[in-house]
């Protein structure tokens, strides 16, 4: 199954279309793509047994926000890659590196961002979604308290990051429009090895990162059992599960992204990113707030 946040509203997804999830339970299921998360179990349940792709409709993926709008938490891994890490300076790191991003930096996947410098970075990463509240969960139980997987760039301000006595990686990473995740919530039913997915990005069309999420230093497995065995995670909160080499300050010399450039990103299995870069003040994506109508559009858009 694949969920979106369509205009505000939680929808399920089946190629270009998409059914409304409140319209279609009666209510039962809020239309806040947030809530969900406070019974995904019934959720998932609820799906299972009702026919939703004969109720979808054609939508405009432009209109589609950050598949978890509001999460509690956001955990960001470092160094989760053996050659990011050589790239970046680093040795291989003995446990998971962790910072915080901030949920007011998360968009949907088709934005534009304003950049505020000239030393802004792209990182293709697995974003999984937890969906069921876990501490002190084992390893080889952890993929049962994830809802599913998304896309996402951790898009980075290597100045402010790199500035000061220490690194301010949360600060630096969480401008407006840094956090881009989606298209939709892929749950892991779908994918037949999640644990091995392709993922890359390209700007302008010249590929800058290519690899698999099986080349992790860290799995996912292993990520919820290391946090979860420090902090409680709660129902959609999300994991940036770490980039691959590739990116822009590894490069010599150093390469950016710059007004007017064009970033895609990608997972196989899940989905696309697309993000366009303007200068100057913010220019970010403004998501309308639910209104209590369907945005589901019956003329298709391709």
């Amino acid at each position: 199954m694949r969920t979106a946040n369509l205009d505000g509203r939680l929808v399920i997804v089946h190629d270009d279309r998409a059914a409304d999830v409140a319209k279609l339970s009666d209510g039962q299921f809020g239309s806040d793509p947030q809530s969900v998360f406070d019974d995904w179990s019934g959720f998932l349940a609820w799906a299972a047994n009702t026919d939703t792709e004969s109720a979808a409709q054609t939508y405009v993926p432009q209109r589609l926000g950050p598949v978890v709008p509001r999460p509690r938490q956001v955990f960001a891994i470092g160094l989760n890659y053996d050659e990011h890490a050589a790239e970046s300076g680093f040795r291989r790191p003995d446990v998971p590196v962790v910072f915080p991003k901030f949920a007011s930096s998360l968009s949907g996947p088709v934005t534009t961002v304003a950049l505020p410098s000239t030393t802004v970075d792209w990182e293709v990463e697995l974003v999984v979604v937890v969906g069921a509240q876990a501490t002190q969960v084992r390893a080889d139980q952890a993929w049962d308290f994830v809802a599913g997987v998304t896309a996402g760039q951790d898009l980075s301000e290597r100045t402010s990051q790199h500035a000061g006595p220490a690194p301010q990686f949360g600060l630096a990473k969480s401008h407006a429009g840094f956090s881009p995740i989606g298209p939709a919530l892929v749950t892991v039913d779908e994918l037949a090895t999640p644990d091995d997915l392709a993922l890359g990005c390209a700007v302008d069309g010249e590929t800058m990162q290519h690899s698999r999420t099986s080349r992790m230093i860290f799995p996912v497995s292993g990520l919820i059992a290391y946090l979860s065995g420090i902090v409680t995670l709660y129902p959609g909160d999300l994991i940036f599960t770490g980039t691959p080499s590739g990116v822009g300050a590894g490069r010599t010399p150093p390469r950016y992204l710059m007004p007017g450039a064009h970033l895609e990103s990608w997972i196989d299995g899940v989905g696309r990113l697309s993000q366009t870069f303007t200068a100057g003040a913010a220019d970010t994506q403004d998501h309308p707030r639910d209104t209590g109508e369907s945005p589901l559009n019956p003329v298709a858009v391709r």
